[in-house]
Formats: structure tokens, C-alpha cells, sequence
């Protein structure tokens, strides 16, 4: 698919930058207050009926997004993560909700959830982002690329098989210094690398961890809040003997400070 020119449809974000925590040991921490106090958030009331199986509070403490950060929530989808996000960073932070061209074209009424979320003044510190899926670029540097189920995409014709590598390398050169990228994704089967991603919607989490790492990142932890032994690894993501339950591998790689 041809890609189109960058489309910043949002302001720029506000000016407050916050320090990057230390690096975590520990898959996932105590949850912090802030996190709480976002899920608790009155405004997202329809998504807290998936928060137990999203694993949620987890996953936001696992990601480290923290008030006042610039965050990347990468194929929003529903826009789940970023209604959350939102509440974390509160009003000296920014969310960048960023759709590629190709997958929107895939996905047009969930683009348009994006940008009807922004008109919402509750929500007036998230942006929607337009990239072509080979151009993954931010306005500015940010704390936290965060993309949940969607890294797999990436090499698949509807995306223009763009190189996963070439990719890693976008996202690394787009964070601040001590800056975390979270891949959440659906576990393939073990060796397969990147056989299955078109077929059954899965990637094999060693060749992320190959491909991301080779572009400077460092491995930084990983979280087991979403596997299932029971997902046979083997079947789309999408059989209703597994969808909404499939093993998840949840990584998180730092940019050198």
C-alpha cells in the first residue's frame, strides 16, 4: 500500500518532562496510586468490565507510565490503553495515539474512535497520529512506546512488509534516554520466528527479543500476567476456543540512558 505524507492531526505536547525510573526487576510491582486512581477514572466505566482479563493495573505498572510522561499508545485499537494512559500522565503529559496509514485503511471505525476521543475534553491530552507503517516517527521524544498485540503486523503484506528491524530502530531513535518500549503479543510456537504472523496472528517472542535488542535496546524485563500454558500456540488467535485468552508474552526493553 502506498504510505501518505506524516498527518498531525493534534497540538504538540505540553512542555513538562519528567526523569525515567531505574530499571525494574521485578516483572510487575506494587501497583502505584496513580494507576489506581486512573482505572478508577469515571470516564472509562464501559472498558473496567475487561480490566481483570486485560490485566490492566499490571500491565500500566509494569509499562512505568508515570503523571507527566509522553506516551505512545502504537495501533490503539478500541482505545483501551489509551483512555488509560490519558488518566496516568494527567495534564502535563502527553498520549500520541498512533494509527499506520495501512492498518487504518484495515481498520477505518477504530481511526475514527481515535479522533472522536480527542474532541472529548476530558481527554484533551491525547493526539492522533497518521504514519506511514514504515515511517513510525513522534513530534517529539517520548518516555514510552507502548503496542499491544499489533508488533506482529509488521512484516505482513497489508503493512507493506516493513522490516521489523527497521522498525525497532524507529521506535529506539523516537524515546528519550532511559526510555521503555513494551511489545505485548500473541506467543507463536517456539522456533517458528516470523512464520505465523500473517496466517495465525502470532510471532515467536525469541525473535522479537532478537530484533528489537540488535538496534541498541536493552531486555529489561518481561511480565507473565497474560500467558495461558493452555493456548496450544499452534491455532489463529482468533479460534473461539482461544480469542481473548490467548498466551501473551509481555516484554519491556530500555534505551540506554
Amino acid at each position: 500500500m502506498r504510505p501518505t505524507v506524516l498527518a498531525v492531526l493534534v497540538a504538540l505536547a505540553f512542555p513538562v518532562t519528567l526523569a525515567v525510573a531505574a530499571p525494574q526487576a521485578a516483572t510487575t510491582g506494587a501497583v502505584p496510586a496513580y494507576v489506581i486512581a486512573a482505572i478508577n477514572d469515571p470516564a472509562r466505566k464501559d472498558d473496567s468490565a475487561n480490566d481483570d482479563r486485560r490485566k490492566i493495573a499490571a500491565l500500566a505498572t509494569f509499562a512505568e507510565v508515570k503523571p507527566g510522561q509522553k506516551v505512545v499508545d502504537l495501533i490503539p485499537g478500541s482505545g483501551y490503553f489509551t483512555r488509560v494512559f490519558s488518566a496516568i500522565v494527567g495534564p502535563t503529559g502527553r498520549v500520541y495515539a498512533v494509527w499506520p496509514n495501512e492498518y487504518g485503511k484495515e481498520a477505518k471505525s477504530d481511526v475514527q474512535a481515535s479522533k472522536a476521543l480527542v474532541a472529548i475534553p476530558h481527554y484533551d491530552n491525547v493526539g492522533v497520529l497518521m504514519v506511514p507503517a514504515a515511517q513510525f516517527k513522534t513530534p517529539e521524544k517520548v518516555d514510552l512506546v507502548f503496542t499491544s498485540q499489533n508488533y506482529h503486523d509488521y512484516p505482513d503484506a497489508f503493512m507493506g512488509k516493513v522490516d521489523p528491524v527497521t522498525f525497532d530502530k524507529q521506535v529506539f531513535d523516537s524515546l528519550k534516554p532511559g526510555g521503555v518500549f513494551v511489545v505485548v503479543d500473541h506467543v507463536a510456537e517456539a522456533g517458528s520466528g516470523m512464520r505465523d504472523t500473517d496466517t495465525l496472528h502470532r510471532i515467536d517472542p525469541a525473535i522479537v527479543k532478537k530484533q528489537v535488542e540488535s538496534v541498541g535496546f536493552v531486555f529489561d524485563g518481561e511480565s507473565d500476567v497474560l500467558r495461558n500454558p493452555a493456548d496450544p500456540h499452534n491455532i489463529k488467535v482468533f479460534d473461539k476456543s482461544i480469542r481473548g485468552h490467548t498466551d501473551q508474552f509481555v516484554y519491556r526493553f530500555r534505551k540506554p540512558g
